[in-house]
């Protein structure tokens, strides 16, 4: 592994600690995890670091998990006490996503994300549009329905968040929305079960880099980076709070309006990498 010169360490390590901080806005302010943010730099972090492109993004998305847990405690916490969290929504969906996570966690040392992040570009793109339009046609449904259906809702969470390190969150907000439920229970929700999401996804893919057979950098425990946890964990962890706070301190319009903004933006992300 080559040395940089110190000046572009320090470029290198302000950018990670930013964009910690807009992790954690974003994570409190959408009930999202953050890796939309976590995900890009840590790939050029571990790009200057010439990690091996056989463990690059597996290392991007177990790392993104890792910070993500004390970011998401703290903004699941700041939910809850705002009263905001359909805690049965949690309970009923928790199971399933664990399921999707374990499976996620494997499948992503050998398999291609391209589907996944198609999937994301296209249902992101949508909710974003109708979001920004502020049209309330074309609802999935008034109520959320019951298992199965709600059990496939939670393995498809898991395993999106698993297989990319980014979407649980989004896509836990976007079905609630779809169903009818209000924007600051939905987002509040999504923050809640992002807990076990990153907890889980974690632990899977600690796993999983030990039992890959390339070498992995080091400071490495699995596909979990302790230099990314250690740069970007507290930075996050700390802004986390302050975005939920803003979340429900913002009228309903306006925080449609940003999280139509923010899907649309990560959707347009998902489709430059494609076509990259």
């Amino acid at each position: 592994m080559p040395a940089l010169p110190v000046q572009e360490l320090l470029l290198l390590a302000g950018a990670v600690i930013v964009g910690g901080m807009v992790a954690g806005l974003l994570a409190g302010l959408f009930g999202v995890g953050g890796g939309v943010i976590l995900v890009p730099v840590l790939y050029e972090v571990f790009r200057l670091l010439d990690v091996p492109d056989s463990v690059h993004m597996q290392l991007c998305i177990g790392t993104s998990l890792a910070i993500m847990i004390p970011t998401s405690l703290r903004s699941a916490r700041t939910h809850h006490a705002a009263g905001a969290v359909l805690a049965g929504v949690v309970r009923q969906w928790t199971p399933a996503v664990l399921v999707g996570i374990a499976a996620g966690s494997y499948i992503a040392t050998v398999a291609s994300s391209v589907v996944f992040k198609l999937a994301f570009t296209v249902i992101a793109a949508l909710i974003a549009g109708k979001l920004l339009l502020a049209k309330d046609s074309g609802r999935l449904g008034d109520d959320l329905p019951k298992a199965p259906v709600a059990r496939l809702y939670g393995l498809a969470i898991g395993l999106m968040a698993a297989l990319t390190g980014v979407s649980g969150g989004s896509l836990c907000t976007m079905l609630l929305t779809l169903y009818g439920k209000p924007i600051h229970q939905a987002v509040a929700t999504s923050a809640a079960l992002i807990v076990p999401i990153s907890i889980a996804g974690t632990l899977g893919y600690v796993v999983a880099g030990l039992l890959h057979p390339a070498p992995l950098p080091a400071l490495s425990v699995g596909f979990v980076s302790l230099i990314g946890i250690v740069l970007m964990a507290p930075v996050s962890s700390y802004t986390a709070r302050y975005g939920a706070k803003i979340a429900h301190a913002l009228p309903r319009r306006a925080l449609e309006v940003a999280l139509g903004l923010f899907l649309f933006a990560a959707s347009m992300r998902f489709l430059v990498s494609l076509l990259g």
